[in-house]
């Protein structure tokens, strides 16, 4: 099956995270079938492919491979088949690429020597999966790298890579703050403690955090996604329920948010007589650092294979992910770039437009939809070029 087809089958099956057996299963046969020896069920649904080819270093290619709950609006032929399930994040391009990488790669074993680990890895989403499959000893089922690699197709135009050195994606924390009051009717508001009131004054308070505690050179996000409270409109409920996200692109920053989030949330609560409130941490991302001269050693190649105006700085994305893990683990540089999935006409008419945040849809729209090609060529092409650089020719 050519790469073409092969991404248009995984992004009508799309799994979501830790659920990735299908696309999985694809994985390890595309793999035995080029000649890697191969791990499954790493970490509960993570593949490896172990591809030895004499003296030489080891690189790790890694590829995520979960989808989003999200119903699809693309209006593509190959539109998702799995209902309110969709590929919203682009991982089938990651999937598809490195499966096109692992080929070639095993078809020029005469041109590298070394080792390459192609790694399949599930739930990024979540930000659990890197974690499991080391929790599960991978770096005990595989060589541990001596470079990790890989790339994230995004909103730029297709065709277009690059990475930025240093802090490249931000860290991530999911938040869920449940405030308890004491509920009651609302016509006797005295004889209760008003969740909602105090869960929105936390609200309020917490949009003076980046404003008012972090200095302006940093930069950090913080965002309410969810506020949830009661049944009915003369109830005064027990609860309030708060969802939050933050992002950050260094630790300090991060811990600084963190407490003045515990901070403000118990002396809300405190200051309206209520119960302590539960503070409860959920999905959680480190920042994502790409290292600086190996990144530079990368982009100088892809920068003789296809020009220097296809290579870019993308700046620091407020995404994040989890494969620094990977490297963090293996004590190895990290080198993560962007991939650009856009169709070049219309990202070029929405630029000139000055509306390509409205009209070019990012990752995790229901509309986000790569441009098959050059995408998928040009990716392969980048994680090949930057695996070569990486072994011994």
């Amino acid at each position: 099956m050519s790469i073409d087809d092969l991404y248009r089958d995984l992004h009508s099956h799309p799994e979501l995270s830790f659920e990735e057996t299908r696309t999985a299963g694809i994985a390890a046969a595309e793999l035995r079938a080029a000649g890697f020896d191969v791990i499954e069920g790493i970490g509960v649904t993570g593949v490896a492919g172990v591809l030895r080819n004499g003296e030489g270093p080891t690189v790790l290619l890694r590829a995520d491979m979960d989808a989003l709950p999200v119903v699809e609006d693309t209006g593509l032929s190959y539109s998702s088949i799995v209902p309110g399930v969709m590929h919203a994040c682009g991982h089938d391009v990651h999937v598809a690429c490195l499966i096109g990488a692992a080929r070639e790669l095993a078809v020029t074993r005469e041109d590298w020597s070394g080792t390459v680990v192609a790694l399949f890895q599930p739930a990024e989403e979540v930000g659990g999966g890197a974690q499991k499959m080391l929790d599960d000893g991978l770096y005990e089922k595989v060589p541990v790298p001596d470079v990790v690699l890989g790339q994230h197709v995004g909103p730029v135009t297709a065709g277009m890579v690059g990475a930025h050195a240093g802090a490249a994606f931000a860290s991530a924390d999911s938040i869920d703050v449940t405030v308890s009051g004491r509920g009651g009717h609302g016509s006797r508001p005295e004889t209760t403690i008003d969740p909602i009131v105090i869960a929105a004054a936390i609200v309020g308070r917490l949009q003076s955090i980046v404003s008012r505690e972090i200095a302006p050179q940093d930069t950090a996000v913080l965002s309410v996604g969810r506020l949830s409270a009661g049944t009915k409109n003369n109830i005064i409920p027990e609860i309030a329920e708060i969802g939050l996200s933050i992002r950050a692109y260094s630790e300090e920053v991060r811990q600084r948010i963190l407490a003045a989030i515990e901070r403000i949330v118990r002396a809300e609560s405190a200051a309206s007589g209520a119960p302590d409130p539960t503070i409860e941490y959920a999905e959680s991302f480190p920042v994502t650092v790409n290292d600086p001269v190996a990144t530079e050693r990368t982009m100088t190649v892809f920068r003789a294979l296809f020009g220097d105006a296809a290579v870019i700085d993308p700046g620091q994305v407020s995404g994040s992910e989890d494969v620094g893990l990977l490297a963090t683990a293996a004590n190895a540089p990290l080198v993560y770039w962007i991939l650009g999935g856009a169709h070049p006409e219309s990202y070029r008419v929405a630029a000139t437009a000055g509306t390509v945040d409205r009209d070019i849809p990012s990752n995790h729209s229901p509309r986000f939809a790569p441009d098959i090609q050059p995408t998928l060529d040009r990716g392969v092409a980048a994680l090949v070029a930057a695996a070569r650089e990486w072994l011994r020719s």
